[in-house]
This record gives structure tokens, C-alpha cells and sequence, in this order.
């Protein structure tokens, strides 16, 4: 039992520094919200981890850290929660659609927050602020990408 526990608290322990360093570092590497960010991110996290930037290190890298916690650490560099407006925002360049989903389950989506949301992130001028252009799936509202270029 104490080994369990002990395991527990260091992998709570290592999952919350993972996710203070992204949060603190993932506006840093520019252009914001594209996939190069996240290259951008990777590549600094490895350098960091004692690797050269060689491919074979950055392989070696990737490898090591394995597809179960890139994909959790990419969905947290892509991700905001915008407490004060009650949304959550989803918008992995890699995926088609930007989502737009509330925080509390009783909240209605109303477009003024959601364009509000959208800029105060910086995704403005990455997807139409029509509604028009929006689809709205129950209390989800998903916008597409005005660009695929750096897909």
C-alpha cells in the first residue's frame, strides 16, 4: 500500500509540474496556435531534458516521452479556460475546427463571449468571428480555421 501511495503522489506531483511548465511557457513560442509552436515547445523541452537538437536526440525524445503524454501535454498547450466568460477553448491547428464549449454545464454559449474569448486569446485572426460560419452541436460551438497553411 505505501508504495502505491508513494507512486501516486509522484505521479500527481510530476503531472502538476508538467502542467505549471506548459502554462507558464506556452505563449513563448511563436507564431501562437500553429504547429510550429509546438515543435517550437518540444524542442526547447528536450534541449532542457540534457538533449542536443540533432534529430536523432529529438527521436530519442520523443520516444521516451511516449504518444499517451505528448498527446495530454498537446491538448494542454492548446487549450484555455477563460474562467470569467465560463468557456473552454479547444483549438489544436491540427484539427479541423477551433471548439468553443462552457465551463459550467448550465451555461448557454451567447457570440458575443465567444468572439470575446477568441481575441482575447489571439485566435481572431485565425477564424471568422461570424456566427455565420459557425456549427453549434448542443452547447458546443465549433469555428473552422480561416487557414490550413501550417498544418
Amino acid at each position: 500500500m505505501e508504495q502505491i501511495s508513494r507512486t501516486s503522489i509522484q505521479a500527481k506531483a510530476f503531472e502538476f509540474a508538467l502542467l505549471e511548465l506548459i502554462y507558464s511557457k506556452r505563449d513563448s513560442f511563436q507564431p501562437l496556435w500553429s504547429i510550429d509552436s509546438w515543435a517550437k515547445f518540444l524542442i526547447w523541452l528536450s534541449l532542457n531534458c540534457g538533449l542536443s537538437g540533432e534529430k536523432e536526440s529529438l527521436e530519442m525524445f520523443a520516444k521516451a516521452m511516449g504518444s499517451p503524454l505528448t498527446s495530454r501535454m498537446r491538448k494542454i498547450f492548446f487549450e484555455r479556460a477563460l474562467e470569467d466568460l465560463s468557456l473552454h477553448v479547444m483549438a489544436d491547428p491540427a484539427e479541423a475546427q477551433v471548439l468553443i464549449m462552457p465551463i459550467a454545464l448550465d451555461k448557454r454559449i451567447n457570440d458575443n463571449d465567444v468572439v470575446q474569448a477568441l481575441e482575447r486569446i489571439g485566435l481572431s485572426d485565425k477564424v471568422s468571428l461570424s456566427s455565420a460560419a459557425w456549427e453549434r452541436h448542443d452547447s458546443i460551438v465549433s469555428i473552422p480555421w480561416n487557414v490550413k497553411s501550417d498544418i
